[in-house]
Order: structure tokens, then C-alpha cells, then sequence
């Protein structure tokens, strides 16, 4: 059931998959965030473990957060999932083994508020230390992430995502072909600073185990 009344401003696409052991600290660092005016939609992406267990208390606390649940669809099903299920003017993402610095919303949407020109930005994210991925290009080669596309890091009216039609059903770097449709779409833009998204790559991150 959803139980708030208003729109919130910022929806929150959170999917996960088999992470339990993650997501207490990815949703308190939403529960931490300076800007409250936004819904964190949990969408679980079928899995195994104790997922629910662990949302379960946040959903009877806090009615601005949802869960839904699917059978198995892969990290950009999920995310569009999440788009559909948005209430939100804005949409952003959280992936479960990430967290949020509590100025991250603010910076975002007051960002959007400033260029009002601006469509969707990517970008703005910390790591510890240099971590290199595979180039969706070219495989064989490793690239910094810096260089990357990080797909949570994108914020943009959801207007946007559903003239894109979300995310294509691809096994690594769906960000990354979507933020090519919406450079010729849309006005977007790169940013660096501030750098209030927590990148953390899990050991079961697609980024690590990605084998073309």
C-alpha cells in the first residue's frame, strides 16, 4: 500500500539482488540526507537471501519507502522497474553496495534548480583508491571508472527516462548506452564536483565479474 499523499520530489531507484548483508547501509545513508523530500523504492531483484527481512522494519517506520519484488530480470529490468514504479519529479539511483554522503540529494537538485537547461547530469562520485573496469568498447582493455558512465550517479526528471524508455536489457554498461540516446535527446552534462556518491565495488559487482 502506498501511504503518503504527496508527490515526493526525488524518487530513489534502489535495486538489488541477493545483498542483504548491504543494504542496511545503503538505506540509512537515505534516511540521512539533508533533502527529505523524497521515496526510496526498494526493488528486489529476485533474491534468495534475507532481503525482505532486512527492508521489512524501514517499510513499517518510514512510509516513503516501497519495496517491490521480481523474478529475476538482471540490474537494468530492475532499474526500469523502478522507473515505472516512480512517484518522483526527479529520478535517481542507489546501487545496494553504495552509499549516499547526506548532502548528496541537496547538491543534486539544487544543481537541476540552478541550470534549469540541464536535462540529466552523471557524475560526482568518490571511490576509495583508483578502481579499473573493463571498456564496454573494447573489453580487452581496462579503463579507470573515472571515465566511466557510473549509472546511479544519473539524475534526471523522469519525464526523461521515459522518453528513453529506460535502460536497454544489456549485460554490462546499459548506463552508458543510455547516456549516448540522451546526448542526442537531451541537454546533459558530466560533473565532478561534489563528489557526494559513495562508490563501492562488492565482490560480486557486475564491473568485477563482467566476462564479454
Amino acid at each position: 500500500m502506498i501511504r503518503f499523499t504527496n508527490r515526493p520530489e526525488i524518487s530513489v531507484i534502489l535495486p538489488t539482488f541477493n545483498r542483504a548483508y548491504l543494504l542496511q547501509k545503503a538505506i540509512e545513508s537515505v534516511l540521512a540526507q539533508t533533502f527529505r523530500d523524497w521515496e526510496l523504492i526498494v526493488v528486489d531483484d529476485g533474491s534468495s537471501d534475507n532481503t525482505f527481512g532486512v527492508v521489512y522494519p524501514y517499510l513499517e517506520k518510514n512510509g516513503a519507502i516501497r519495496y517491490l519484488r521480481h523474478s529475476n530480470r538482471k540490474l537494468n529490468m530492475t532499474r526500469n522497474a523502478g522507473i515505472q514504479a516512480a512517484f518522483g519529479t526527479w529520478i535517481t539511483f542507489l546501487d545496494s553496495d553504495d552509499s549516499y554522503a547526506p548532502l548528496h540529494l541537496e547538491s543534486r537538485i539544487e544543481f537541476m534548480r540552478k541550470n534549469p537547461e540541464i536535462d540529466l547530469i552523471v557524475g560526482g562520485f568518490s571511490t576509495e583508491g583508483d578502481i579499473f573496469v573493463k571498456d564496454c568498447f573494447h573489453p580487452e582493455n581496462m579503463i579507470n571508472i573515472r571515465d566511466c558512465i557510473v549509472g546511479p550517479t544519473l539524475f534526471g526528471k523522469r519525464d526523461v527516462f521515459l522518453s528513453l524508455d529506460g535502460f536497454k536489457p544489456l549485460a554490462y554498461a546499459g548506463e552508458t548506452e543510455l547516456w549516448s540516446r540522451a546526448e542526442y535527446m537531451f541537454r546533459v552534462r558530466k560533473i565532478e564536483e561534489p563528489k557526494t556518491y559513495i562508490y563501492t565495488r562488492a565482490d560480486d559487482s557486475i564491473t568485477k565479474n563482467f566476462t564479454p
